[in-house]
């Protein structure tokens, strides 16, 4: 059995890092849990090697794009002198235990059959309104690659390292998903989607919630710009745009 490497970006999480790391370890096969602490100001980076996770730091937070190439290169690094280096799971550090449920992810890459795994949740939460950069995320997929995704924001995702390097550089912050599902797609990878029984934190409505929406939705757009010059035309038709 081919082992895999999970990667978990993290900020200010130190209420769930440690569920979610020990639920990680008992994937089949995962040998080795990176958690990049992504400028937590709470003990993210302390709780999660508590918990047996390798732990790398980012000084100030860079995004999750970011996040998700640092934990790649330690893995390399730490792949250095194997015959077959790892294949890449990576996890949202909000999960909890329901990260031992991401089994699923990894079969079809492991068995040959997808470069690129995407997880779709059996069970929805509330979102809070941020269905818009979901539609935005979809559209933009549809239009640069024909393929539909159900879930295009969704972080749950299992790679090939060959799959993983091919999409290098990845797009900046929540971008990240959306330039990694186009990349490979017009590259000619195989991209799944599989069902699994996981479940992260429903986004809320505050003040705190609508700017993380208004980041999702910059960071999905510049993404979809470079790939779609006709997004930029169309964003500059939104209301309130100059």
């Amino acid at each position: 059995m081919q082992e895999v490497a999970v990667i978990i970006p993290a900020k200010d999480e130190a209420d769930r890092i440690a569920a979610t790391v020990k639920a990680a370890l008992e994937l089949p096969g995962a040998d080795l849990v990176v958690v990049v602490d992504d400028g937590s100001s709470d003990g993210t980076a302390r709780v999660a090697g508590e918990a047996g996770a390798r732990v790398v730091r980012h000084a100030r937070n860079r995004g999750k794009g970011a996040a998700m190439e640092t934990g790649a290169e330690a893995v390399r690094l730490l792949d250095e002198g194997r015959d077959t280096p790892r294949h890449l799971l990576f996890l949202d550090a909000d999960l909890a235990e329901t990260a031992r449920e991401a089994a699923p992810l990894v079969a079809p890459v492991r068995d040959g059959e997808a470069d690129m795994t995407i997880a779709v949740f059996a069970t929805t939460v509330k979102l809070g309104g941020h269905g818009f950069v979901v539609r935005l995320s979809r559209d933009g997929i549809r239009r640069a690659t024909g393929w539909t995704a159900t879930q295009p924001l969704n972080g749950q995702r299992c790679l090939t390292r060959a799959a993983f390097e091919a999409a290098l550089p990845l797009a900046a912050g929540f971008g990240v998903e959306t330039g990694l599902t186009i990349d490979l797609l017009r590259r000619g990878f195989r991209v799944r989607e599989v069902e699994v029984p996981l479940a992260h934190r429903a986004t809320g409505t505050d003040w705190h919630a609508q700017v993380h929406r208004a980041r999702q939705f910059r960071d999905v757009a510049r993404a979809l710009a470079v790939r779609d010059p006709a997004v930029v035309k169309r964003l500059s038709r939104l209301p309130g745009r100059r």
